[in-house]
Protein backbone atom coordinates (compact mmCIF):
# COMPACT_ATOMS: atom_id res chain seq x y z
CA UNK A 1 0.00 0.00 0.00
CA UNK A 2 1.54 3.35 -1.02
CA UNK A 3 0.97 6.43 1.00
CA UNK A 4 -1.05 7.72 -1.09
CA UNK A 5 -3.85 5.37 0.09
CA UNK A 6 -4.03 6.78 3.38
CA UNK A 7 -6.21 9.74 4.53
CA UNK A 8 -5.06 10.81 8.28
CA UNK A 9 -8.16 12.59 9.87
CA UNK A 10 -7.08 14.83 12.13
CA UNK A 11 -8.98 16.27 14.97
CA UNK A 12 -10.97 19.38 13.88
CA UNK A 13 -11.82 21.95 16.15
CA UNK A 14 -15.61 22.06 16.77
CA UNK A 15 -15.99 25.30 17.98
CA UNK A 16 -14.53 28.68 17.96
CA UNK A 17 -10.51 28.70 19.10
CA UNK A 18 -10.69 25.48 20.38
CA UNK A 19 -7.02 24.14 20.89
CA UNK A 20 -7.83 20.37 22.28
CA UNK A 21 -10.55 17.68 23.07
CA UNK A 22 -10.31 14.55 24.77
CA UNK A 23 -11.44 11.08 22.94
CA UNK A 24 -14.83 9.87 24.67
CA UNK A 25 -15.61 7.12 22.43
CA UNK A 26 -14.41 5.28 19.53
CA UNK A 27 -16.98 3.70 17.16
CA UNK A 28 -14.80 2.22 14.68
CA UNK A 29 -11.67 0.22 15.00
CA UNK A 30 -9.08 -1.11 12.47
CA UNK A 31 -10.41 -3.07 9.75
CA UNK A 32 -14.21 -1.29 9.55
CA UNK A 33 -14.89 -0.29 6.43
CA UNK A 34 -15.80 3.19 6.78
CA UNK A 35 -18.47 5.99 4.94
CA UNK A 36 -18.60 9.19 3.95
CA UNK A 37 -20.21 10.86 6.71
CA UNK A 38 -20.40 7.88 8.99
CA UNK A 39 -19.28 9.19 13.24
CA UNK A 40 -16.12 7.20 14.18
CA UNK A 41 -15.78 9.09 17.09
CA UNK A 42 -17.33 11.21 20.16
CA UNK A 43 -15.29 13.70 21.82
CA UNK A 44 -15.44 16.51 24.69
CA UNK A 45 -14.30 19.66 24.33
CA UNK A 46 -14.35 22.42 26.69
CA UNK A 47 -17.83 23.31 25.57
CA UNK A 48 -19.46 19.63 24.80
CA UNK A 49 -19.78 16.62 23.88
CA UNK A 50 -19.49 16.38 20.31
CA UNK A 51 -19.42 13.35 17.54
CA UNK A 52 -17.02 13.73 14.44
CA UNK A 53 -17.88 11.78 11.04
CA UNK A 54 -15.11 10.90 8.85
CA UNK A 55 -15.22 12.72 5.09
CA UNK A 56 -14.70 9.69 3.02
CA UNK A 57 -15.10 6.50 2.17
CA UNK A 58 -12.49 3.70 3.14
CA UNK A 59 -11.26 1.27 5.64
CA UNK A 60 -9.90 1.94 9.24
CA UNK A 61 -6.16 1.33 8.86
CA UNK A 62 -5.10 2.63 12.61
CA UNK A 63 -6.59 4.73 15.41
CA UNK A 64 -3.93 7.04 16.54
CA UNK A 65 -5.27 7.00 20.39
CA UNK A 66 -7.03 5.37 22.81
CA UNK A 67 -10.12 6.16 24.33
CA UNK A 68 -9.81 9.25 27.53
CA UNK A 69 -6.90 10.69 25.49
CA UNK A 70 -6.75 14.42 25.23
CA UNK A 71 -5.47 15.44 21.54
CA UNK A 72 -4.25 18.82 20.18
CA UNK A 73 -6.46 20.32 17.52
CA UNK A 74 -4.76 19.24 14.27
CA UNK A 75 -3.59 16.40 15.42
CA UNK A 76 -4.14 14.17 13.18
CA UNK A 77 -6.29 10.93 14.95
CA UNK A 78 -7.53 7.78 12.58
CA UNK A 79 -5.66 6.96 9.43
CA UNK A 80 -7.89 5.49 6.78
CA UNK A 81 -7.24 3.68 3.55
CA UNK A 82 -9.46 5.05 0.74
CA UNK A 83 -9.46 3.83 -3.02
CA UNK A 84 -7.17 1.57 -4.13
CA UNK A 85 -5.62 0.97 -1.08
CA UNK A 86 -8.89 0.35 0.90
CA UNK A 87 -9.54 -3.18 -0.39
CA UNK A 88 -5.76 -4.13 0.42
CA UNK A 89 -6.03 -2.71 3.98
CA UNK A 90 -9.23 -5.18 4.52
CA UNK A 91 -8.10 -8.51 4.58
CA UNK A 92 -4.42 -7.49 7.02
CA UNK A 93 -6.50 -5.92 9.80
CA UNK A 94 -7.66 -9.38 10.61
CA UNK A 95 -4.33 -11.05 10.97
CA UNK A 96 -3.25 -7.72 12.59
CA UNK A 97 -5.49 -8.62 15.53
CA UNK A 98 -3.34 -11.78 16.17
CA UNK A 99 0.15 -10.09 16.25
CA UNK A 100 -0.98 -7.03 18.26
CA UNK A 101 -0.82 -6.87 22.36
CA UNK A 102 -4.11 -7.07 23.90
CA UNK A 103 -6.17 -3.53 25.38
CA UNK A 104 -6.27 -3.62 28.97
CA UNK A 105 -10.23 -4.10 28.91
CA UNK A 106 -12.87 -5.18 27.00
CA UNK A 107 -14.19 -2.62 24.54
CA UNK A 108 -18.35 -2.03 25.00
CA UNK A 109 -20.86 -2.75 22.66
CA UNK A 110 -21.70 0.12 20.40
CA UNK A 111 -25.18 1.82 19.82
CA UNK A 112 -26.45 1.82 16.19
CA UNK A 113 -27.65 4.10 14.28
CA UNK A 114 -25.79 7.39 15.73
CA UNK A 115 -26.21 10.45 13.90
CA UNK A 116 -23.54 13.06 12.97
CA UNK A 117 -24.28 16.40 14.48
CA UNK A 118 -20.67 18.48 12.53
CA UNK A 119 -21.73 20.10 9.49
CA UNK A 120 -19.44 20.65 6.71
CA UNK A 121 -18.28 16.93 6.66
CA UNK A 122 -20.89 15.38 3.94
CA UNK A 123 -22.92 14.00 6.09
CA UNK A 124 -24.94 10.75 4.72
CA UNK A 125 -28.67 10.59 5.06
CA UNK A 126 -28.69 6.81 5.85
CA UNK A 127 -27.91 5.34 9.50
CA UNK A 128 -24.15 4.39 10.65
CA UNK A 129 -23.15 1.09 9.51
CA UNK A 130 -20.76 -1.30 10.87
CA UNK A 131 -18.75 -4.46 9.90
CA UNK A 132 -19.71 -6.96 12.59
CA UNK A 133 -17.03 -8.40 14.78
CA UNK A 134 -16.49 -12.23 13.94
CA UNK A 135 -15.60 -14.50 17.46
CA UNK A 136 -15.71 -11.72 20.01
CA UNK A 137 -12.39 -10.50 19.71
CA UNK A 138 -11.65 -7.31 20.39
CA UNK A 139 -9.56 -5.47 17.80
CA UNK A 140 -6.14 -4.90 19.19
CA UNK A 141 -3.11 -2.86 18.43
CA UNK A 142 -4.93 0.63 17.26
CA UNK A 143 -5.27 1.48 20.60
CA UNK A 144 -2.04 0.13 21.89
CA UNK A 145 1.53 2.89 21.72
CA UNK A 146 4.88 2.57 22.63
CA UNK A 147 6.38 1.98 26.07
CA UNK A 148 7.72 6.09 25.71
CA UNK A 149 4.71 7.41 24.14
CA UNK A 150 2.30 5.60 26.46
CA UNK A 151 4.05 6.93 29.58
CA UNK A 152 3.84 10.61 28.19
CA UNK A 153 -0.04 10.18 27.38
CA UNK A 154 -0.40 8.51 31.13
CA UNK A 155 1.35 12.06 32.39
CA UNK A 156 4.47 10.31 33.42
CA UNK A 157 8.27 11.19 31.73
CA UNK A 158 10.10 8.74 29.79
CA UNK A 159 10.28 5.49 30.40
CA UNK A 160 13.91 4.29 32.19
CA UNK A 161 16.16 1.69 29.48
CA UNK A 162 14.45 -1.70 30.89
CA UNK A 163 14.95 -5.45 30.45
CA UNK A 164 12.62 -6.86 27.01
CA UNK A 165 9.58 -7.33 28.71
CA UNK A 166 7.70 -11.22 27.62
CA UNK A 167 5.84 -11.38 24.69
CA UNK A 168 1.92 -10.16 25.20
CA UNK A 169 -0.57 -13.37 25.04
CA UNK A 170 -2.45 -13.30 21.92
CA UNK A 171 -5.27 -11.38 21.89
CA UNK A 172 -9.00 -14.21 22.84
CA UNK A 173 -12.07 -13.77 23.82
CA UNK A 174 -11.89 -13.88 26.91
CA UNK A 175 -12.52 -10.76 28.19
CA UNK A 176 -13.88 -9.47 31.44
CA UNK A 177 -17.44 -8.07 31.33
CA UNK A 178 -17.94 -5.02 33.03
CA UNK A 179 -20.74 -1.62 32.41
CA UNK A 180 -18.62 1.61 31.98
CA UNK A 181 -19.08 2.58 35.46
CA UNK A 182 -17.71 -0.20 36.86
CA UNK A 183 -14.95 -0.01 34.51
CA UNK A 184 -14.33 3.48 35.93
CA UNK A 185 -14.68 2.49 39.54
CA UNK A 186 -12.11 0.11 38.68
CA UNK A 187 -9.87 2.57 37.22
CA UNK A 188 -10.13 5.09 40.29
CA UNK A 189 -9.61 2.22 42.63
CA UNK A 190 -6.23 0.60 40.45
CA UNK A 191 -8.09 -2.81 40.01
CA UNK A 192 -7.20 -5.12 37.18
CA UNK A 193 -10.85 -6.23 35.96
CA UNK A 194 -9.11 -9.49 34.66
CA UNK A 195 -8.09 -10.27 38.31
CA UNK A 196 -11.99 -9.77 39.29
CA UNK A 197 -13.93 -12.82 39.48
CA UNK A 198 -17.75 -11.81 38.17
CA UNK A 199 -20.64 -12.49 40.63
CA UNK A 200 -23.24 -10.46 38.20
CA UNK A 201 -25.35 -12.55 35.24
CA UNK A 202 -23.97 -14.08 32.46
CA UNK A 203 -20.23 -13.38 34.07
CA UNK A 204 -20.39 -9.42 34.24
CA UNK A 205 -18.62 -7.69 37.20
CA UNK A 206 -20.36 -5.87 39.38
CA UNK A 207 -19.43 -2.86 41.60
CA UNK A 208 -19.54 -5.14 44.90
CA UNK A 209 -16.89 -7.51 42.90
CA UNK A 210 -14.60 -4.29 42.38
CA UNK A 211 -14.70 -3.82 46.03
CA UNK A 212 -14.39 -7.17 47.43
CA UNK A 213 -11.16 -7.24 45.22
CA UNK A 214 -9.73 -4.32 46.90
CA UNK A 215 -10.22 -5.49 49.98
CA UNK A 216 -9.01 -8.94 49.35
CA UNK A 217 -5.63 -6.72 48.31
CA UNK A 218 -5.81 -4.83 50.85
CA UNK A 219 -6.27 -7.83 53.67
CA UNK A 220 -3.12 -9.55 51.95
CA UNK A 221 -0.99 -6.88 50.77
CA UNK A 222 1.98 -7.30 48.52
CA UNK A 223 5.55 -7.42 50.41
CA UNK A 224 6.95 -4.14 49.89
CA UNK A 225 10.80 -3.36 50.58
CA UNK A 226 10.50 -0.37 52.65
CA UNK A 227 6.89 0.92 54.00
CA UNK A 228 6.35 4.14 53.09
CA UNK A 229 4.67 6.58 56.14
CA UNK A 230 1.44 5.83 56.91
CA UNK A 231 -1.41 6.50 58.91
CA UNK A 232 -1.77 3.78 61.98
CA UNK A 233 -3.42 0.95 60.07
CA UNK A 234 -6.52 -0.68 62.03
CA UNK A 235 -5.89 -3.08 64.64
CA UNK A 236 -5.54 -6.99 63.07
CA UNK A 237 -9.31 -7.74 64.60
CA UNK A 238 -11.19 -5.01 62.71
CA UNK A 239 -11.77 -6.45 59.24
CA UNK A 240 -11.18 -4.35 56.36
CA UNK A 241 -14.20 -2.64 54.54
CA UNK A 242 -15.26 -1.45 51.32
CA UNK A 243 -15.75 2.12 53.57
CA UNK A 244 -12.51 1.66 54.34
CA UNK A 245 -10.89 0.95 51.38
CA UNK A 246 -12.48 3.15 49.44
CA UNK A 247 -12.93 6.79 51.48
CA UNK A 248 -12.10 8.88 48.81
CA UNK A 249 -12.73 9.25 44.94
CA UNK A 250 -10.86 11.60 42.97
CA UNK A 251 -12.70 12.98 40.05
CA UNK A 252 -9.97 14.51 36.94
CA UNK A 253 -11.15 18.11 35.92
CA UNK A 254 -11.56 18.36 32.75
CA UNK A 255 -13.31 19.26 29.69
CA UNK A 256 -16.86 21.28 30.21
CA UNK A 257 -16.16 21.13 33.91
CA UNK A 258 -12.71 22.25 33.85
CA UNK A 259 -13.68 25.43 30.95
CA UNK A 260 -16.43 26.15 33.50
CA UNK A 261 -14.03 26.11 36.73
CA UNK A 262 -11.59 28.32 34.80
CA UNK A 263 -14.69 30.82 33.27
CA UNK A 264 -15.75 31.16 36.95
CA UNK A 265 -13.13 31.91 38.40
CA UNK A 266 -11.97 34.75 35.33
CA UNK A 267 -15.06 36.06 36.01
CA UNK A 268 -15.34 36.23 39.26
CA UNK A 269 -12.06 38.09 39.43
CA UNK A 270 -12.05 39.94 36.42
CA UNK A 271 -15.35 41.86 36.59
CA UNK A 272 -16.68 43.72 39.86
CA UNK A 273 -19.96 42.14 40.79
CA UNK A 274 -22.61 43.51 41.89
CA UNK A 275 -26.09 41.47 42.94
CA UNK A 276 -29.49 43.19 43.88
CA UNK A 277 -32.84 40.96 45.07
CA UNK A 278 -36.41 41.11 45.11
CA UNK A 279 -39.13 39.99 46.26
CA UNK A 280 -42.57 39.33 44.53
CA UNK A 281 -45.88 38.07 44.00
CA UNK A 282 -46.53 35.52 40.85
CA UNK A 283 -49.78 34.63 42.16
CA UNK A 284 -51.10 35.95 38.71
CA UNK A 285 -48.36 35.23 36.29
CA UNK A 286 -48.71 31.09 37.57
CA UNK A 287 -52.43 31.85 36.36
CA UNK A 288 -51.43 32.78 33.21
CA UNK A 289 -49.39 30.13 32.83
CA UNK A 290 -52.27 27.39 33.35
CA UNK A 291 -54.12 29.36 31.14
CA UNK A 292 -51.44 29.09 28.38
CA UNK A 293 -51.18 25.29 29.05
CA UNK A 294 -54.93 25.28 27.59
CA UNK A 295 -54.51 27.41 24.49
CA UNK A 296 -54.04 25.84 21.38
CA UNK A 297 -51.70 28.06 20.01
CA UNK A 298 -49.18 26.71 22.77
CA UNK A 299 -49.79 22.78 22.24
CA UNK A 300 -46.84 20.96 21.97
CA UNK A 301 -45.05 23.42 23.56
CA UNK A 302 -43.10 23.85 26.80
CA UNK A 303 -45.50 26.36 28.78
CA UNK A 304 -43.81 27.21 32.57
CA UNK A 305 -42.69 29.84 34.63
CA UNK A 306 -39.54 30.13 33.35
CA UNK A 307 -41.47 30.90 29.61
CA UNK A 308 -42.68 34.29 30.99
CA UNK A 309 -39.26 34.61 33.39
CA UNK A 310 -37.91 34.81 29.86
CA UNK A 311 -40.38 36.87 28.41
CA UNK A 312 -40.24 39.18 31.20
CA UNK A 313 -37.05 39.78 31.22
CA UNK A 314 -36.58 40.30 27.43
CA UNK A 315 -39.22 43.01 28.00
CA UNK A 316 -36.68 44.60 30.63
CA UNK A 317 -34.07 44.92 28.37
CA UNK A 318 -35.88 46.54 25.53
CA UNK A 319 -36.88 48.98 28.49
CA UNK A 320 -33.38 49.63 29.35
CA UNK A 321 -30.81 48.29 26.38
CA UNK A 322 -27.73 49.37 27.94
CA UNK A 323 -27.80 45.94 30.23
CA UNK A 324 -27.36 44.21 27.05
CA UNK A 325 -23.86 45.00 26.82
CA UNK A 326 -20.26 43.35 27.38
CA UNK A 327 -16.70 45.00 28.50
CA UNK A 328 -13.82 44.76 25.78
CA UNK A 329 -10.79 45.28 28.24
CA UNK A 330 -8.42 45.49 25.35
CA UNK A 331 -10.23 48.36 23.11
CA UNK A 332 -11.17 50.01 26.77
CA UNK A 333 -14.61 50.43 25.50
CA UNK A 334 -18.91 49.20 25.82
CA UNK A 335 -20.18 47.16 23.84
CA UNK A 336 -23.93 47.87 23.58
CA UNK A 337 -25.64 44.53 21.96
CA UNK A 338 -28.99 45.22 19.99
CA UNK A 339 -29.67 41.72 20.05
CA UNK A 340 -30.17 39.39 22.46
CA UNK A 341 -28.59 35.86 23.01
CA UNK A 342 -30.63 34.36 26.33
CA UNK A 343 -28.45 32.01 28.19
CA UNK A 344 -30.39 29.51 30.05
CA UNK A 345 -27.96 27.68 33.00
CA UNK A 346 -28.78 23.69 32.64
CA UNK A 347 -27.13 21.38 34.85
CA UNK A 348 -26.00 18.15 32.90
CA UNK A 349 -24.02 14.79 33.68
CA UNK A 350 -21.01 16.80 32.24
CA UNK A 351 -21.56 19.79 34.66
CA UNK A 352 -23.13 23.14 34.04
CA UNK A 353 -23.61 24.34 30.55
CA UNK A 354 -25.11 27.89 29.14
CA UNK A 355 -27.03 27.42 26.44
CA UNK A 356 -28.19 29.94 24.46
CA UNK A 357 -31.39 31.18 22.63
CA UNK A 358 -30.14 33.29 19.63
CA UNK A 359 -31.85 36.40 18.88
CA UNK A 360 -34.61 35.61 21.81
CA UNK A 361 -35.72 39.40 21.89
CA UNK A 362 -37.69 38.87 18.33
CA UNK A 363 -39.37 35.78 18.91
CA UNK A 364 -42.93 35.83 19.75
CA UNK A 365 -44.21 34.41 23.26
CA UNK A 366 -45.10 30.76 21.22
CA UNK A 367 -41.91 30.71 19.32
CA UNK A 368 -39.88 31.23 22.67
CA UNK A 369 -41.68 28.32 24.09
CA UNK A 370 -40.59 26.27 21.30
CA UNK A 371 -36.92 27.30 21.31
CA UNK A 372 -36.78 26.62 25.40
CA UNK A 373 -38.14 23.32 24.55
CA UNK A 374 -35.86 22.64 22.39
CA UNK A 375 -32.89 23.84 24.28
CA UNK A 376 -33.88 21.75 27.40
CA UNK A 377 -34.21 18.38 25.28
CA UNK A 378 -31.07 18.96 23.76
CA UNK A 379 -29.28 19.87 26.77
CA UNK A 380 -30.61 16.61 28.93
CA UNK A 381 -29.69 14.61 25.70
CA UNK A 382 -25.89 15.70 26.07
CA UNK A 383 -26.18 17.23 22.15
CA UNK A 384 -25.99 21.06 23.03
CA UNK A 385 -23.16 22.10 20.47
CA UNK A 386 -20.54 23.96 20.57
CA UNK A 387 -22.14 27.15 18.87
CA UNK A 388 -25.17 27.12 20.76
CA UNK A 389 -23.26 28.19 23.89
CA UNK A 390 -21.32 30.88 22.07
CA UNK A 391 -22.50 34.34 21.67
CA UNK A 392 -24.78 34.58 24.70
CA UNK A 393 -25.53 38.19 26.04
CA UNK A 394 -27.30 37.96 28.99
CA UNK A 395 -28.50 34.71 31.13
CA UNK A 396 -31.04 33.04 33.66
CA UNK A 397 -30.46 30.72 35.80
CA UNK A 398 -33.15 28.99 37.53
CA UNK A 399 -32.15 27.66 40.79
CA UNK A 400 -36.05 27.69 42.49
CA UNK A 401 -35.99 24.17 40.58
CA UNK A 402 -34.02 22.57 43.78
CA UNK A 403 -36.13 24.70 46.03
CA UNK A 404 -33.43 27.31 46.90
CA UNK A 405 -35.10 30.62 47.26
CA UNK A 406 -32.11 32.55 45.77
CA UNK A 407 -28.18 32.92 45.46
CA UNK A 408 -25.96 35.45 43.85
CA UNK A 409 -24.95 34.03 40.46
CA UNK A 410 -21.59 34.50 38.93
CA UNK A 411 -21.40 36.54 35.57
CA UNK A 412 -21.30 34.15 32.28
CA UNK A 413 -17.43 35.81 30.55
CA UNK A 414 -18.19 38.20 28.31
CA UNK A 415 -21.75 39.33 29.96
CA UNK A 416 -22.90 41.75 32.36
CA UNK A 417 -25.77 40.42 33.70
CA UNK A 418 -27.41 37.50 34.73
CA UNK A 419 -30.47 36.44 36.67
CA UNK A 420 -31.25 34.03 39.19
CA UNK A 421 -34.79 32.55 39.92
CA UNK A 422 -35.71 31.23 43.32
CA UNK A 423 -38.09 28.51 44.04
CA UNK A 424 -41.90 29.70 44.12
CA UNK A 425 -43.57 29.26 47.06
CA UNK A 426 -47.15 29.99 48.96
CA UNK A 427 -46.62 32.39 51.41
CA UNK A 428 -48.66 35.05 53.44
CA UNK A 429 -48.45 38.28 51.40
CA UNK A 430 -50.29 41.30 52.02
CA UNK A 431 -52.89 41.38 49.07
CA UNK A 432 -55.44 43.99 49.12
CA UNK A 433 -54.51 45.13 52.39
CA UNK A 434 -55.27 42.01 53.49
CA UNK A 435 -53.27 38.97 54.31
CA UNK A 436 -53.82 35.84 51.74
CA UNK A 437 -51.41 33.19 50.62
CA UNK A 438 -50.05 34.21 47.31
CA UNK A 439 -47.53 32.64 45.08
CA UNK A 440 -43.95 34.47 45.79
CA UNK A 441 -40.28 34.17 44.36
CA UNK A 442 -37.51 36.38 45.12
CA UNK A 443 -35.49 37.14 42.01
CA UNK A 444 -31.40 38.28 42.35
CA UNK A 445 -29.96 40.27 39.54
CA UNK A 446 -26.31 40.28 39.18
CA UNK A 447 -23.94 42.56 37.15
CA UNK A 448 -20.95 43.95 36.00
CA UNK A 449 -20.55 47.02 37.98
CA UNK A 450 -17.93 48.38 35.29
CA UNK A 451 -20.34 49.21 32.90
CA UNK A 452 -24.06 48.81 34.88
CA UNK A 453 -24.49 51.09 37.72
CA UNK A 454 -26.92 50.67 40.56
CA UNK A 455 -29.70 52.68 38.87
CA UNK A 456 -29.32 51.18 35.54
CA UNK A 457 -29.60 47.03 37.01
CA UNK A 458 -32.21 48.52 39.57
CA UNK A 459 -34.50 49.51 36.69
CA UNK A 460 -33.87 46.10 35.04
CA UNK A 461 -34.69 44.01 38.27
CA UNK A 462 -37.97 46.27 38.99
CA UNK A 463 -39.13 45.83 35.17
CA UNK A 464 -38.69 42.00 35.49
CA UNK A 465 -40.67 41.57 38.68
CA UNK A 466 -43.43 44.50 37.60
CA UNK A 467 -43.86 42.32 34.51
CA UNK A 468 -44.25 39.14 36.75
CA UNK A 469 -46.49 40.49 39.47
CA UNK A 470 -48.60 42.08 36.55
CA UNK A 471 -48.53 39.91 33.17
CA UNK A 472 -50.64 42.12 31.64
CA UNK A 473 -48.04 44.20 31.17
CA UNK A 474 -45.92 42.30 28.25
CA UNK A 475 -48.69 43.30 26.08
CA UNK A 476 -48.95 47.06 27.43
CA UNK A 477 -45.31 47.04 27.67
CA UNK A 478 -44.40 45.55 24.27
Amino acid sequence: MTDSSVREFKMPDVGEGLTEAEILKWYVQPGDTVTDGQVVCEVETAKAAVELPIPYDGVVRELHFPEGTTVDVGTSIIAVAVGDGAAAAAEPAQEAVADTPATAEAEEPKPEGRQPVLVGYGVATSSTRRRPRKGGQAPAGAQEASAAVQAELNGHGPAEPAAPAAPAAPVTGDRPLAKPPVRKLAKDLGVDLTTVVPSGPDGIITREDVHAAVTARTATPEPQAAPAPVTPAPSPAAAPTSYDTARETRVPVKGVRKATAAAMVGSAFTAPHVTEFVTVDVTRTMKLVEELKQDKEYAGLRVNPLLLIAKALLVAIRRNPDINASWDEAAQEIVVKHYVNLGIAAATPRGLIVPNIKDAHAQTLPQLAGSLGELVSTAREGKTSPAAMQGGTVTITNVGVFGVDTGTPILNPGESAILAVGAIKLQPWVHKGKVKPRQVTTLALSFDHRLVDGELGSKVLADVAAVLEQPKRLISWA
